[in-house]
């Protein structure tokens, strides 16, 4: 099928790159194979759909004339007999003289009816074509003996070719190749990313077409196990991993009755992968029974490897109870150096850095753990972890307050190029790591009032990790608590409200908290406290830090709204003494503006500008905007209940306007209001009657666009 014309580099550059995924693929209908050539080549789709115009609505003669007339691999150079083309061509030609006179008819006429179905359709139709249909031992895989010739002639003497009706076309199985690199594209695009595979329905329907012709294919049953977890489906899951070992057991491969190789392999990892699965779906007694069954067996076994895996899984297990782990997590470090097992040595590393976040330990000491990770990382060309790596020292900036060194890290996990090699088109921008990259980068975005820049995160994450993905309920979780934050900024609390079931299905404690939030703004505080309460006792037991002083900082304000400031002092306390145990900046940032806030309405602004001046330069530094509003407006009123001079009262005023362009980034009104009212205030204060006219004037636009009654500025944050 060679043109007359030479084709141009680029475009038999592409031609050649496509020409092994053909080989290796399932069957094609005409009208997808030709508009894939065409995507490379327009000349050569245009030659190969004349060739086979000429042939189809010819006569036998046309067929014979163009295996005639094939390049001989021998001699020619666009197709040489050690290449991927040369060696195709020999073998169909092999198949080809084999065939007897009668199997050369059957093949024109199946020739005939593959053109002619594509011919008869629109352009765009879905109609099927029928394809060389295998029996199912070309889905066995020890079925490797049959060549390419006896396969065609056991194809075309089956009586389904002898007399196909257009209505009767279904699709037969796959050859064992065909299957093998259909499994294999399906698996590592599973692995590496997530969109490009085939949709969880989809691969499912192709998974069920393959194992009814060959029940016993033990590969597609584990493909359909990794299916199915996409989804969360552990009835299917279940079935299909146990499936995939049975099968494997059985095989001929799996002899020997124990060893490396052995049937004892096979059911020590049956159990560990069991226990796995039990893990990742909350079922902790059933894993922890199925763990121990992998662990008696591999001490039979002998087999470290196995065990290493197993106290993997048995620390990973015990933290998910919410039990201290680190002793399990130091001893399998120890042992998987020891083994030669950087992967799981690794991993180790990483819970315990995780573990010592939760714990309070400093920033340094956790960073230098991740460094010594990091070379192991790059000695060993484990890329995957190095990604995970980053995305830790990301999130471990953000919890510690230090944005600045968050976004760097981000930036630079998002710029750095894979080690691994890229197969099937994949990028490898689709794991977790890049996930929880972007959507930190999100929160940082709308921390700075930058919702455009948040807005084209989410799109790219939305194209990158679509709904049905594993990894979607990251940035879904994200941007419902991006959303909340935003209506609770400007106010609008029936608009917050809707969303704290979303939050609360993906994250109970992020919902829960949320709900108090609404409860306190909507002024129901018995309920709110209620709901605060509940949740304190809950982090307690589940040790997170951070929830416990959000929670603690809540309550104070609870109190504050019965003007019970005393009360409110203890619990700001100890919020202060937890978030600097645990080197929580900004939290502990947080908690310094509600103490000052409390010195100021319990009459000591001396003490509350001390404060103040503590948290206000990390605020500045690391802050969000909102936090950076809050903080100057509450310098301006501390500076306002001082001794009253000329320059204070001026300085408040500038302070204040810095204020309000925060306030405006956010287009939080609220806020707004309140600012332009204590300037007015200040303004009279100065006798500068044009400047308090026209706070006035900017006051009551916004009180007349808000229309809701203004809470007592003296009395909230």
């Amino acid at each position: 099928m060679m043109t007359t014309s030479k084709i141009a580099l680029q475009e038999k550059r592409r031609l050649n790159k496509l020409i092994l995924p053909l080989q290796q693929g399932p069957d094609l209908q005409l009208g997808q194979f030709l508009k894939t050539v065409e995507d490379c080549c327009p000349q050569t789709a245009f030659a190969v759909k004349i060739r086979l115009n000429e042939m189809a609505d010819g006569e036998l003669k046309d067929m014979e004339f163009f295996f005639t007339t094939l390049p001989n691999p021998t001699f020619d150079s666009e197709a040489y007999k050690t290449s991927v083309v040369g060696l195709f061509i020999r073998h169909m030609l092999l198949a080809y003289n084999k065939l007897s006179f009668s199997q050369v008819y059957k093949l024109y006429k199946s020739l005939q009816h593959y053109y002619h179905v594509y011919d008869a359709k629109p352009v765009d139709g879905q109609m099927g074509v029928p394809t060389f249909v295998a029996d199912d031992s070309d889905m066995d895989l020890t079925s490797t003996e049959v060549t390419i010739g006896d396969k065609m002639e056991r194809e075309l003497d089956s009586p389904l070719y002898a007399s196909v009706e257009l209505n009767q076309i279904s699709r037969g199985p796959l050859s064992q190749k065909q299957a093998e690199y259909f499994l294999a594209k399906q698996a590592y695009l599973l692995k590496n990313d997530d969109n490009k595979a085939l949709r969880p329905a989809k691969l499912q329907e192709e998974l069920n077409n393959m194992l009814k012709f060959n029940p016993d294919f033990a590969e597609a049953h584990y493909l359909n196990y990794l299916n199915s977890m996409r989804v969360q489906d552990i009835y299917i899951s279940t079935h299909s991993l146990l499936h995939y070992f049975d099968r494997l057991i059985l095989s001929g491969s799996e002899g020997k009755s124990n060893g490396d190789e052995g049937y004892g392999r096979s059911l020590r990892y049956a159990a560990l992968n069991l226990a796995s699965l039990h893990c990742r779906f909350g079922h902790y007694q059933l894993a922890d029974l199925a763990l121990q069954e992998a662990i008696r067996i591999a001490q039979e076994s002998n087999d470290h490897v196995c065990l290493q895996h197993c106290l993997s899984w048995l620390y990973t297990l015990e933290q998910m109870k919410g039990s201290d782990s680190s002793v399990l997590t130091e001893d399998s470090v120890k042992m998987a150096a020891h083994f030669c097992l950087p992967y799981l040595a690794s991993l180790g590393i990483q819970s315990l850095v995780q573990q010592g976040a939760v714990q309070g330990k400093s920033a340094h000491e956790l960073m230098d753990a991740l460094k010594d990770t990091d070379i192991l990382h790059w000695k060993h060309s484990l890329s995957e972890l190095i990604e995970i790596s980053l995305a830790q020292t990301i999130s471990i900036w953000r919890m510690y307050g230090k944005s600045t060194m968050a976004q760097q890290q981000a930036q630079l996990l998002l710029n750095m190029s894979s080690l691994e090699p890229v197969n099937f088109g994949v990028t490898q921008n689709n794991t977790e790591a890049f996930a929880v990259a972007l959507c930190h980068l999100a929160e940082l975005h709308a921390e700075q009032g930058l919702y455009g820049g948040t807005t084209e995160i989410f799109k790219h994450l939305k194209e990158q990790f679509p709904p049905h993905t594993q990894h979607a309920k990251l940035w879904m979780l994200c941007d419902l608590k991006i959303q909340f934050e935003k209506h609770m900024n400007d106010g609008k609390y029936h608009l917050a409200q809707p969303l704290v079931p979303a939050i609360r299905a993906q994250n109970k404690t992020e919902g829960l908290y949320r709900k108090a939030q609404v409860l306190k703004s909507l002024s129901r505080t018995t309920e709110a406290y209620r709901i605060l309460q509940k949740l304190q006792v809950h982090c307690e037991k589940t040790r997170c830090t951070e929830t416990i002083i959000r929670v603690l900082l809540s309550t104070a304000e609870l109190h504050w709204e019965s003007s019970d400031f005393s009360t409110g002092l203890p619990l700001l306390l100890q919020a202060l003494t937890l978030s600097r145990k645990h080197h929580l900046q900004a939290l502990a940032s947080r908690t310094l503006l509600h103490l000052a806030f409390t010195q100021l309405m319990l009459g000591v602004p001396e003490q509350a500008l001390s404060v103040l001046h503590e948290a206000l330069e990390p605020i500045l530094a690391h802050g969000g905007i909102m936090d950076k509003g809050r903080a100057l407006m509450l310098a301006a009123r501390c500076q306002m209940a001082l001794v009253a001079t000329r320059h204070s009262l001026t300085v408040a005023i500038h302070t204040l306007d810095e204020a309000a362009s925060y306030f405006s980034t956010l287009n939080c009104k609220e806020r707004l209001r309140d600012v332009r009212y204590l300037q007015a205030r200040l303004h009279s204060s100065l006798g500068q009657t044009a400047q308090r006219n026209r706070c006035a004037m900017l006051f009551h636009l916004l009180d007349r666009e808000l229309q809701t009654p203004r809470a007592p500025t003296d009395m909230r944050l």
